[in-house]
């Protein structure tokens, strides 16, 4: 048996057993027809197979969510043109249809498991003529389907453990042209998908067994969190345990693009965990970390261990993403690709790109525009301007606030997007919502590396900056390597508390720091009474910011984060009494 990503179709003819009554023979022939003359040919034309008959129920597999989708619109396009509701042909033969993407167990030229199920139970939600699809088959066509879906909320589904969010069909245009095999590299990024192997007990303790498979299982359900990661269930990936198996191997039965594989070795009071994270089909280690701990609460180490390790993954594999989307042609990018290519230029916190950011965000919302991360980071590329001594146009929060407001429009429950919302109206010193849409990214996603760094840089601007320290200081300390300018916020948090030396020592770690890093050191400085190293990092500023950039314009956009007056007019005291503002 071998296990893999599908979509998979589960359809069904409505009222079939009332028609076999009626006509059993012309039922019988006018099903074999429409077998023949349409569906067949449309699940070929789409790059699926049918690999189940039952009477009247048929099941058919496909590679891509958006095949299998719009493969199932232009099922139900045809066949109403062909017999609509009300007509005198109105017996012929009308079916539902359900779509999901999970997890397949294949045997032979059968296929089993979880993901076959779900698509029966959704086809079976469906209305006559409808189509009835799961959460993850929305977000992977969504933008890509000329139709509307609405959402139906959680549902609890016969034989399925947990209730399920479910989408029906609304309206739809007419069908999308089905992808060709050979325009594979042309089809809407998927999510990068993973799977987490049970950690191995090297204790040689087998009472130890569950605290491995206990962390093992945390992993898998604080990434299942992640909206832009597909996980692998417990039940596919432990089924690995004690088996001596290529990563390759698992990744092409699992049909997945990352395995994460460790151990864990306890000695007497002292904890070792080691993971790994491997990409599957080349086998090559992107990232590795050792985590050792005293034995105490032995609960309380599981899930600091987890936490550690589910803030820091992601962050991994985005970076392996960016790294892979650098180097394509641009001809074959899509909309994702297009974000992610900014994102990455964005974070390099150069001035001079951003009409290249501007550009790329605008051809992914070209090819899609229901990309709601793309307009939130325009939305912060706008916003931000006011920190960069170019602000883009004359007040660029207005343009910020328009974008963000679209973007939550398209995509409230995804977890970027709220994160910049938090930004934004910070940034447009509307507190309150700040705070609302910052709740919001951390329920979404409560682990999440950049979320953390984000609310700790809130939390200490909305006033209460020890707290701020503390959210930072954790998360900081479960990515020893990650980049220096997360450390920002820090560094203010402490400036804020008047821990001036704490933040020179954060801000002198940079080695290439921008330009306004420069204005915050002399601040910190001014406050310490130490006027010839003020001078000096004032001096470093002025010969490095834009000509004719006003820093007036960027101190005030500084004291509007602060929430509290006092908070504001220590940071324009600092920068005062450096001499970088009258």
């Amino acid at each position: 048996m071998k296990r893999r990503l599908a979509a998979i179709l589960a359809a069904d003819v409505v009222g079939y057993s009332r028609l076999m009554s009626g006509d059993e023979e012309g039922t019988l022939s006018k099903l074999s027809q429409v077998l023949d003359d349409v569906i067949q040919p449309l699940i070929t034309s789409h790059n699926g197979r049918v690999f189940k008959l039952m009477g009247d129920g048929i099941l058919a597999e496909f590679a891509s969510a958006v095949d299998a989708l719009n493969c199932a619109l232009e099922w139900q396009n045809t066949l109403a043109v062909a017999a609509p509701i009300g007509s005198a042909d109105s017996d012929q033969l009308q079916f539902r249809i359900g779509v999901n993407l999970g997890e397949i167990i294949v045997r032979e030229d059968d296929i089993f498991g979880n993901g076959v199920n779900l698509a029966a139970r959704l086809e079976a939600l469906s209305e006559p003529g409808g189509i009835c699809i799961s959460e993850d088959v929305h977000r992977q066509t969504e933008g890509a389907i000329d139709a509307k879906f609405e959402d139906m909320g959680a549902q609890q589904l016969k034989n399925i453990d947990k209730p399920v969010n479910t989408y029906r069909l609304v309206s739809a245009g007419q069908p999308v042209e089905p992808a060709r095999a050979d325009d594979a590299e042309l089809a809407p990024t998927q999510r990068p998908s993973i799977a987490v192997l049970a950690l191995t007990n090297m204790s040689g303790d087998p009472e130890q067994e569950y605290f491995s498979d206990g962390i093992s299982e945390d992993i898998i359900t604080e990434l299942s969190r992640n909206q832009e990661l597909f996980v692998i269930a417990r039940n596919s990936s432990f089924s690995y345990k004690g088996k001596s198996i290529k990563i390759q191997e698992i990744g092409e039965d699992l049909g997945v693009d990352y395995v994460v594989e460790g151990s864990v070795r306890k000695s007497g009071r002292t904890l070792r965990i080691t993971v790994q994270l491997i990409e599957a089909e080349t086998g090559n280690h992107i990232w590795a970390e050792k985590y050792d701990r005293e034995l105490e609460d032995i609960f309380e180490v599981q899930d600091e261990i987890s936490h550690a390790i589910v803030a820091v993954l992601p962050v991994r594999i985005k970076k392996a993403l960016v790294d892979k989307v650098r180097t394509m042609p641009s001809e074959n990018l899509t909309a994702y690709d297009y974000f992610m290519r900014a994102d990455w230029l964005y974070k390099q916190s150069s001035v001079k790109k951003t009409g290249e950011i501007l550009d790329m965000l605008g051809k992914a919302i070209e090819i899609d525009p229901t990309c709601a991360p793309a307009y939130a980071l325009i939305a912060r590329v706008h916003a931000y301007s006011v920190f960069t001594f170019s602000p883009i146009g004359d007040d660029p929060t207005i343009v910020a606030q328009q974008h963000i407001k679209r973007a939550l429009e398209l995509g409230e429950d995804i977890h970027f997007v709220q994160l910049s919302a938090g930004h934004i109206y910070s940034i447009c010193g509307m507190h309150d919502l700040a705070k609302l849409h910052s709740d919001k990214a951390i329920a979404l996603n409560p682990n999440e590396f950049s979320g953390l760094i984000s609310r700790g840089g809130l939390i200490t601007y909305l006033g209460d900056p020890r707290e701020g320290v503390n959210i930072l200081t954790k998360a900081l300390g479960h990515d020893p390597l990650t980049p220096d300018f997360h450390y920002e916020d820090l560094a203010e948090a402490y400036y804020m508390l008047k821990e001036y030396e704490k933040a020179i020592e954060i801000y002198q770690r940079w080695q290439d720091p921008p330009i306004h890093m420069y204005t915050h050191l002399a601040a910190c400085n001014a406050q310490l009474g130490r006027d010839e190293e003020a001078r000096r990092a004032a001096k470093i500023f002025e010969d490095g910011r834009p000509k004719g950039s006003d820093f007036s314009f960027y101190a005030a956009a500084h004291a509007r984060l602060c929430k509290r007056q006092e908070d504001a007019d220590h940071w324009l005291d600092g920068y005062r009494k450096a001499g970088l503002i009258d």
